[in-house]
């Protein structure tokens, strides 16, 4: 691969490379639950934080901005009273949604195994 490729694509081998902030916005805990929630829905902020069990109001709030300026999440204000603000998944939000999914569904199917394993290490 040439070094033009490479600088145009990323190397997330490299320390100094902008795509593993993005990285860290996806695939933290919070990032990949918000894109999961947002998949296929539009959602107000309390919707997702109910549907994210766990998630303060602060955390969430901060990964949405993560995404937001990462182009995968689409935040609509409504000029209304009470505020009344809109999320969803922009078409490369959709895009990660459906690699984070994938690997969430791995886990989830696998976690009985990896249980055995913890056990087995304990």
């Amino acid at each position: 691969m040439t070094l033009t490729a490479k600088m145009e694509r990323g190397d997330l081998m490299a320390a100094a490379c902008p795509s593993r902030e993005v990285l860290k916005h996806v695939t933290s805990r919070w990032g990949v639950l918000v894109l999961m929630a947002l998949r296929g829905e539009t959602l107000r902020f309390s919707q997702l934080r109910r549907r994210i069990g766990g998630v303060s109001e602060r955390m969430l709030a901060q990964t949405l901005q993560w995404l937001e300026a990462d182009g995968l999440v689409k935040r609509v204000a409504h000029e209304v009273v009470p505020p009344h603000v809109d999320y969803s998944l922009t078409l490369l939000g959709q895009e990660a949604a459906e690699h984070v999914a994938a690997l969430a569904d791995w886990i989830e199917t696998s976690l009985p195994v990896i249980a055995d394993h913890r056990k087995a290490g304990s």
